[in-house]
């Protein structure tokens, strides 16, 4: 069952959020297994994420290598809301 994690971070600029983009794509996470979707845009306080991933494993695996990098940016994404995927529609 796919799950919808959306970040509503009320200080997360878009020079933290692309060099975020780039610490990842160092660390050869930037297309991580388990994720199906990724769309980042502007929101009250900054940068806001929404991410589909294929399971809560999926998305904790990813943690691991984003967590440090957001920490050392200075960022604090906050909680996600967290919901199961219904419906997809691309395009």
């Amino acid at each position: 069952m796919a799950l919808g994690y959306y970040f509503a971070s009320s200080s997360f600029s878009s020079e933290q959020y692309d060099e975020a983009i780039r610490r990842l794509d160092a660390a050869g996470a930037g297309a991580p297994a388990g994720r199906s979707y990724h769309c980042a845009f502007e929101g009250q306080g900054g940068i806001h994420v929404f991410d589909v991933w294929d399971s809560e494993e999926a998305f904790a695996a990813f943690g691991e290598t984003l967590m440090p990098i957001l920490t050392e940016l200075g960022v604090d994404p906050g909680a996600p809301s967290v919901a199961k995927i219904h419906n997809i529609i691309v395009g």
